[in-house]
């Protein structure tokens, strides 16, 4: 089989596709695969980092500050699309899986004029605009919460999965976490970060947290501030007298992100899809901060359905402040029978096998259902 995957911007939509094109490798030795993305998104070093093969595209996402600007997206899409052409007439793909962002809507589109079966995968409890405007044109659409599906306008498309997590997050042990970072079995860890690009908001809330933990013997740090703000971050510990001892750990990026989710007891972050489905996966504890400033609020939506569980604290930004979030933490850190409560009811969240499920739905509806590749018919 012949899978185009497609997906790009941000890790929350690449690191999706890889672990669907892990799983594919891992169940078929007759699988091949392409990815196909933009050389601007972290899909062009990601995706290569991970053994794949990536052909790019030219797309941009539509611009609702300035409508001017919209013609130079109109302008790349028309080029975009053309591009995608090419690449399915050379690659000739069995299916083509989408995983959100700009650079999914050519590609799929052009393939589903092909007659190639396509799949969409949307991570967030309210979904993408490209993913919904794609809809119409897939087989089927994967849902990573299935509260997803009620944005959507046809559920009969809808295969409720769970996010698809790679499999190195499965595989993560607290103990040997532990031991590869040098943390002591009994010591208290915490793991905050924004996301790969970092979180401005977060990273001033930890001022704070760095500050009273500073120098604590039965509490070890690790916070990943993002390239943006890793200056800016010293900058601020410099002002406020902090000079971070041996238990403070302050890392730009956070790799591997698994061994550092697995040793954790409380993780602090952005809700995420993908951040949230990692969490939950390895059965932690977190405090989640959705951003206030993407669409549809949709990390609210994805925090809420853990919160709603059990399995973490939902703290608004608007509340967000170095005592409230300090507080929080302290107040899990002194209650082992709460934390662990909710380290268990996260685990409850946790997507088991999205990426079987995806593989088996596109398999199943590759080999036994009717499709026109190519001008010709196959069953």
């Amino acid at each position: 089989m012949r899978v185009i995957m497609t997906g790009g911007g941000t890790g929350g939509h690449v690191y999706p596709a890889i672990a669907i094109a892990d799983k594919f490798i891992e169940r078929s030795d007759q699988c091949e695969i392409l990815f196909v993305g933009t050389d601007r998104g972290l899909e062009k070093d990601l995706v290569p980092a991970n053994g794949y093969p990536i052909r790019f595209v030219t797309v941009s996402g539509f611009n609702r500050k300035n409508l001017l600007k919209n013609l130079g997206v109109a302008r790349d899409y028309l080029k975009g699309t053309r591009q995608a052409k090419k690449i399915i007439e050379d690659f000739k793909p069995d299916i083509v899986i989408g995983t959100g962002g700009y650079v999914c809507a050519p590609v799929i589109r052009e393939a589903a004029e092909k007659g190639i079966r396509c799949y969409i995968q949307e991570q967030n409890a309210f979904p993408g605009m490209a993913n919904k405007a794609l809809e119409k044109y897939v087989n089927k659409v994967f849902l990573g919460f299935e509260e997803a599906g009620a944005y959507f306008k046809y559920p009969d498309k809808h295969v409720v999965t769970g996010n698809p997590v790679r499999g190195v997050f499965f595989d993560g042990n607290r103990e040997d976490s532990r031991k590869h970072l040098e943390i002591p079995e009994d010591r208290f860890v915490l793991l905050a970060y924004g996301g790969s690009r970092g979180a401005e908001r977060i990273n001033r809330a930890m001022i704070e947290v760095i500050k009273r933990y500073n120098g604590a013997r039965d509490v070890t740090i690790f916070f990943g501030t993002g390239a943006v703000y890793k200056d800016k971050v010293a900058a601020d510990l410099e002002q406020a007298g902090i000079v971070p001892e041996d238990n403070i750990h302050i890392i730009e990026y956070l790799d591997p992100m698994e061994t550092y989710t697995s040793a954790a007891d409380l993780v602090v972050a952005r809700s995420g899809a993908m951040a949230v489905s990692e969490i939950t996966v390895c059965g932690k504890a977190s405090i989640l901060i959705p951003s206030p400033n993407v669409t549809g609020d949709h990390q609210t939506f994805n925090a809420k359905a853990v919160s709603d569980k059990g399995g973490a604290v939902l703290l608004k930004e608007s509340d967000l402040t170095g005592e409230r979030l300090f507080e929080e933490i302290d107040r899990l850190k002194n209650d082992r029978e709460a934390l662990d409560e909710m380290a268990a009811k996260s685990a409850g969240c946790a997507p088991k096998d999205a990426a079987d499920i995806i593989y088996y739905t596109t398999v199943s509806d590759n080999e036994y259902g009717k499709r026109k590749i190519y001008g010709k018919e196959t069953k």
